[in-house]
């Protein structure tokens, strides 16, 4: 005589998702990715429920999610700008976190103001966090470039995914675009592409930033300094006045280092307030190459087109930030 059993039927394993990140291009498209693949096969119509309006309420969003499905496997509840809700608010999320229902799938996007670190804690807990920002050193940048141009199943040479990274600069948003139009132009089945295969699809180069401009400045390279500059007052859509308060910064830390015997990072960090060791190590060489005398010229330079940008002269604005970026790379 056989032993009976009762019949267990498995339900879908729920999933918590927070997604968070700077850039809104970047974040909405992994927001975008992610419900496909949470629906996968499924009719998204019947399975997803979105609340996108400013007046929707968070117990809305709980009240979703504690809903059973309806002729589907799961539900998947999307909140956006959680951020704009208060620690107190988000009390009652916390409390479906610690016991959610197993048919829904709840993803919870940043925005909207600061997410308070309760929410952030319980959904660790729980379920997964994800930064969509773009790394931003320009190093980490050409990783993350080639990473998603092969998970759209691109192929594109190094050469090439490194101009693509230097021709996006601050604007990472824009390479999901970027891709849509390569895959739809080569589909995902040719050859490894080179820059003159994209290049015809690329407008104007992304923002840079600061840093990078003023590292071209600190070496010397009058031609990069000039084009940083264009990107960042075109496509970065910096003020001249923003421009001149990060030169300004700039060289404020060099000159508290003037008549110090500074030998270490950490001194550095003492004299100036930088935060952290790699930029002290680059103020105490740029300051070891420029000299105290250099640094007092530089601040000679900035006065001046501070003064012209200010109605001194009648010249445009970008010719006087020209004209000083061009002399402050020709310091060193």
């Amino acid at each position: 005589m056989g032993v009976g059993r009762d019949r267990v039927t498995m339900k879908p394993p729920m999933a918590i998702h927070l997604l968070t990140g700077d850039d809104e291009a970047l974040l909405r498209a992994a927001v975008s990715a992610l419900v496909a693949e949470l629906v996968g096969d499924g009719e998204r119509s019947m399975m997803v429920d979105e609340f996108d309006d400013p007046d929707d309420e968070l117990r809305q969003v709980i009240d979703a999610a504690q809903t059973p499905p309806f002729l589907t496997d799961k539900r998947v509840v999307v909140a956006r700008d959680v951020g704009r809700f208060t620690a107190d608010e988000v009390a009652p999320l916390l409390r479906y976190l610690e016991d959610p229902l197993p048919t829904s799938d709840l993803v919870l996007v940043a925005g909207g103001g600061r997410l308070p670190k309760k929410l952030t804690d319980a959904v660790k807990s729980v379920g997964t966090v994800t930064a969509t920002s773009a790394p931003t050193r320009a190093r980490d940048r050409q990783g993350w470039v080639e990473d998603q141009l092969r998970a759209a199943g691109l192929k594109v040479d190094r050469r090439t995914v490194g101009a693509l990274g230097d021709w996006l600069g601050e604007d990472a948003g824009r390479l999901d675009g970027v891709i849509a139009t390569l895959r739809a132009t080569f589909g995902t089945g040719a050859g490894a592409l080179g820059f003159d295969d994209i290049a015809p699809f690329l407008g104007e180069a992304g923002g840079v930033p600061p840093w990078d401009f003023t590292d071209a400045i600190d070496r010397g390279d009058t031609t990069a300094a000039l084009t940083m500059l264009g990107r960042m007052t075109h496509a970065g859509g910096r003020h001249p006045l923003q421009i001149m308060a990060v030169l300004h910064g700039h060289y404020g830390n060099l000159a508290k280092l003037d008549g110090r015997d500074v030998r270490s990072e950490q001194e550095v960090m003492d004299a100036t307030g930088i935060k952290s060791k790699f930029p002290a190590k680059k103020a105490l060489e740029n300051y070891r190459r420029l000299g105290g005398a250099k640094v007092k010229r530089a601040y000679e330079l900035l006065a001046a087109a501070d003064l012209d940008l200010r109605g001194a002269t009648a010249l445009p604005a970008d010719l006087v930030m020209e004209v000083l970026v061009a002399r402050l790379s020709k310091l060193r």
